[in-house]
């Protein structure tokens, strides 16, 4: 099949060049592409169509104008997509079993993720990566395959990939986390657990038939009857009182997920912080949670623009997701404040340059020098002005912070006992077997007041104030809008609290 090369389309259709192997690496010496566009579409029908009116003119146009043709697009029902490796349908419900088992857009083909063939496709990429020594898996729109095909196949294939490269240690360690698209401010996507982002963060807890098409079926139907209510609960984000526990991960399927509850609620920091955390019950360890504001696709509440909120905001959101629980995630850009309130995607309506996918490049062109974590010993070129921005500097001292703390990189949370109405919580972590236990208490933007905390002395790692507690209580006034306290006790030996950490600048002073 070839593209047609018309003055309208010429664009889009790639010209073949006869004689080359379009294998997806090798780089095409005309074009510079290692792929070819040029065969998603001709003007005369192919063998197998069932597409109707093939090339005929649908009497519309392209958002540039250009002349629209039946069947110009891929679809699932042209006869040109094999039910063998792709599932034959249009997704006609987003809630419903549909929407894991048909194509989300003409440009997404959904892969019959049931067949053994397309599994054992899959499985060698996932291979290929791991081979490679990635160590790690974002894992793209998720939630369009069953639950129970990634317990079967997907998430065993990579743990025993991983255990067999690196070692069974490294396998528990890898760390795979899902989009699963949940765009409303529900703890329960529409009141569906199969299309909920902490529904996949669980092990299957009923035998199914070994086909696994009907398998799909079936766990679908039987999660969906037993509802919101009759869920798995967790514990493992959550301090018991002031202490931690071991999580049990005995009934954790291997899959993470981004935080889509958080994200949707970070129109501010305090939203997202009363009501994002409300699904941490039925996620299996929320602390696994990868946390942004926004990304390549959407900014909170689904909006169609990158972050506006300003300098004071964007540090408000940075010291939440760099404190509270979850892996902070920031999209590229975000700390220069880069294309904000720029539309994210517009298709190819209009040049990319001016959307917030825009590249970013120029902005780290340079040279750095770097003796230490998060500090930059000697800059040269444009990256010396990125490295100069506020939010930067801001971001270098969060992740000191972080990084001197083991509570705020693993450790569990509570809000009892704290007054104050703002952000304000504790965070812990424990292990006997290196003898770490690690305290804090944190204070975002607000005053707070913490009772029932163990009696000791607490250093505040932001400014070095020592404060100490023999009743109980600790006080903290407000720090101001995107500035913080975290006071950590001080344990004495390898558990004595840092001090003061970093260097002052426009926040955390």
């Amino acid at each position: 099949m070839y593209g047609v090369r018309d003055t309208q389309w010429s664009w889009y259709y790639d010209e073949k060049e006869e004689g080359f192997e379009y294998d997806g690496l090798t780089l095409d010496p005309k074009t510079g592409k290692s792929y070819y566009n040029g065969d998603i579409w001709s003007t005369s029908a192919p063998t197998g169509n069932t597409c109707l009116n093939w090339g005929k003119p649908t009497g519309q146009r392209s958002p540039q104008g250009y002349t629209l043709y039946n069947c110009q697009w891929p679809g699932p029902r042209t006869g040109l997509f094999p039910a063998k490796y792709f599932h034959p349908c249009w997704i006609g419900n987003w809630e419903g079993e549909d929407s894991r088992s048909c194509w989300l857009a003409d440009d997404l083909a959904d892969f019959n993720t049931e067949n053994p063939e397309v599994q054992n496709y899959l499985i060698g990429a996932y291979d290929k990566y791991i081979d490679m020594g990635v160590d790690g898996f974002r894992v793209d729109t998720a939630v369009h395959v069953p639950r129970v095909t990634w317990n079967r196949r997907f998430l065993p294939a990579i743990q025993q990939r991983v255990a067999q490269d690196w070692g069974a240690d490294k396998a528990q360690n890898f760390y795979v986390f899902g989009e699963v698209g949940a765009f409303v401010n529900d703890k329960w996507n529409c009141g569906s657990v199969n299309h909920s982002a902490q529904f996949y963060t669980w092990k299957e807890r009923k035998e199914y038939t070994a086909d696994d098409t009907q398998a799909a079926l079936d766990q679908y139907t039987y999660e969906e009857q037993l509802g919101t209510g009759n869920q798995p609960t967790s514990t493992n984000a959550v301090l018991d009182g002031n202490n931690y526990h071991a999580p049990d991960h005995s009934t954790f399927s291997g899959m993470n997920i981004i935080d889509m509850r958080m994200h949707m609620n970070f129109g501010d920091a305090h939203n997202a912080f009363h009501n994002g955390a409300d699904s941490d019950d039925s996620t299996n360890d929320a602390t696994y949670n990868a946390v942004y504001v926004d990304s390549h696709d959407y900014g909170p509440n689904k909006s169609s623009v990158r972050y506006a909120g300003g300098r004071d905001a964007w540090a408000e959101n940075m010291a939440l997701m760099w404190t509270f629980r979850g892996i902070p995630t920031l999209y590229y850009g975000s700390e220069i404040q880069f294309q904000a309130g720029r539309t994210i995607d517009c298709g190819p309506s209009c040049p990319l340059a001016t959307t917030g996918r825009a590249y970013y490049g120029d902005h780290l062109e340079g040279t750095v020098t770097a003796s230490q974590f998060a500090t930059a010993d000697s800059v040269t070129g444009e990256v010396a002005t990125t490295l100069a921005q506020p939010l930067v500097k801001y971001l270098q001292r969060l992740n000191q912070i972080r990084r001197a703390i083991p509570a705020l990189q693993m450790g569990q949370y509570s809000t009892e006992h704290i007054t104050g109405g703002g952000m304000a919580y504790k965070r812990r972590y424990a292990d006997a077997a290196s003898g770490v236990d690690s305290f804090a208490l944190v204070a975002v933007t607000d005053a707070a007041t913490f009772t029932a905390v163990p009696n000791g002395t607490y250093v505040d790692a932001v400014t070095g104030d020592r404060r100490l507690v023999t009743d109980g209580t600790l006080a903290i006034a407000a720090p101001g809008k995107g500035d913080m306290r975290v006071y950590v006790l001080d344990l004495g030996g390898r558990n004595t609290a840092p001090g003061k950490i970093g260097t002052e600048g426009p926040y955390l002073k």
